[in-house]
């Protein structure tokens, strides 16, 4: 069961709402899941905030376990390919960078989550990459120039989507990689939210 929505700005509106109707339609409480997954970041700030804070909270007051999962691994997951480069939009010309191969039923980290230019991209070996995300969707050209003959091909449309996140987290949760709620923190890349009056944008 999924309920899943592009919720733009309305996340703390939708959120709780949405997790009482999956529940609901399982006929299933809190306190009889495994855990609870969120997606960590790298991300909108408000939104990983959002995210980490609701299932801590839901996941404190049951005695869950929370499983941390990062947005890039849930867009490659998203992709339906084994060798994909993630690219978020990280606002004021940058993107949220990071690539994966699929290994069997995991997925192994080539490059790490970074916070770049499109021109300035981590390089990764081999071809054959499958590139998804709203940094492609926004920056295909400049992105194609930096990865020439590796990249075979973009997804466009690719988001990563709550299913994946709960795939992966799932995961996570039976290889005993799950942490305490009070220890479910985001994934910060960027630390700077703003440009400064007359920045180049």
């Amino acid at each position: 069961m999924v309920r899943a929505e592009q919720a733009g700005q309305r996340h703390s509106d939708l959120v709780l709402p949405m997790i009482d109707a999956v529940l609901n339609e399982a006929g299933l409480r809190l306190v009889d899941l495994s855990g609870i997954a969120f997606g960590a970041g790298p991300g909108s700030f408000t939104g990983v905030r959002i995210a980490c804070g609701v299932a801590q909270g839901l996941a404190f007051g049951a005695g869950l376990q929370v499983a941390p999962v990062v947005t890039l691994v849930a867009l490659a997951e998203a992709a339906g390919a084994s060798r994909v480069l993630t690219c978020l939009d990280a606002r004021m010309g940058e993107i949220y960078h990071a690539a994966y191969q699929r290994h069997e039923e995991e997925w192994d980290q080539v490059s790490p989550p970074v916070l770049c230019l499109p021109e300035t991209s981590p390089d990764v070996a081999g071809d054959g990459w499958v590139g998804c995300g709203s940094g492609f969707d926004l920056y295909h050209q400049r992105l194609a120039a930096q990865l020439g003959t590796k990249l075979a091909r973009v997804e466009t449309g690719i988001y990563p989507h709550a299913r994946c996140v709960a795939r992966l987290g799932a995961a996570m949760l039976a290889a005993g990689k799950g942490v305490p709620a009070e220890q479910a923190v985001p994934l910060y890349v960027r630390d700077k939210v703003a440009l400064k009056m007359g920045e180049p944008r």
